[in-house]
């Protein structure tokens, strides 16, 4: 039990919850210069490539990322900083945690969706959506009031932030109910690895690779078969 700075009793779990938001925010909130650079390395090796064939190769870039010598974090505690921990580096000068790859995944793959990412709150809905999977889905279409395939495009771009922002609420107790509370932040460092305790193998990182990408696949549908103008 904690204290704030009226005295009033905070509780350990709460602190643990809103750490949690604060790491996801700092992924979050800072991806759209690498977004696009992202996008952009995906496709230098085949600028005629399609948006089918720009997304297998962000899926294997992330994989690769994930998987790779680069993707062991450790550290004892995690700190609502960039690139905590042992990072990733994805490419020279981008430094990056676990967290943050994921982030620039998901994002990435609504940019050649040309699903629109640059409001905070609709990248939040993208990311947090994604890596609860069926259930951050569920939430998504219902508060949205939308049903239908493809969350990721029908509801980002259609409906008003401020229904995002009740659906980014939402998806945010989720996300601490399901890693954050139950059994302590250290069950991030397996789920979603912030470089927070002990070393995540690569046999982790890919289950948490092969889940990004499948959930990414039902939130946004086929790829577009041209470039968005």
């Amino acid at each position: 039990m904690a204290t704030d700075a009226h005295d009033r009793a905070v509780p350990a779990a709460g602190l643990r919850g809103q750490r949690v938001l604060d790491l996801l925010d700092q992924a979050i909130g800072g991806q759209s210069p690498l977004v696009r650079k992202n996008v952009a390395r995906a496709r230098q090796r085949n600028p005629e490539a399609t948006p089918a064939q720009v997304i297998r190769n962000l899926e294997r870039m992330y994989v690769s990322a994930l998987t790779g010598t680069g993707a062991a974090i450790g550290g004892t505690a995690a700190a609502p900083g960039i690139g905590t921990g042992v990072a990733l580096a994805l490419s020279a000068g981008e430094a990056l945690s676990s967290l943050e790859l994921t982030a620039l995944f998901a994002l990435s793959i609504a940019e050649v969706h040309g699903v629109p990412i640059d409001r905070i709150e609709r990248r939040r809905t993208i990311v947090l959506g994604i890596m609860l999977g069926g259930s951050g889905s569920t939430t998504i279409t219902k508060v949205a009031e939308r049903t239908g395939q493809h969350w990721g495009r029908q509801v980002v771009t259609k409906v008003p932030v401020e229904t995002l922002r009740q659906i980014n609420k939402i998806l945010g107790k989720n996300f601490v109910t399901k890693y954050g509370t139950k059994q302590g932040i250290i069950v991030l460092g397996r789920v979603a690895p912030f470089g927070i305790g002990a070393v995540i193998g690569g046999g982790a990182n890919a289950a948490l690779a092969a889940l990004t990408m499948r959930a990414a696949r039902r939130a946004f549908g086929p790829p577009p078969t041209s470039w968005p103008a």
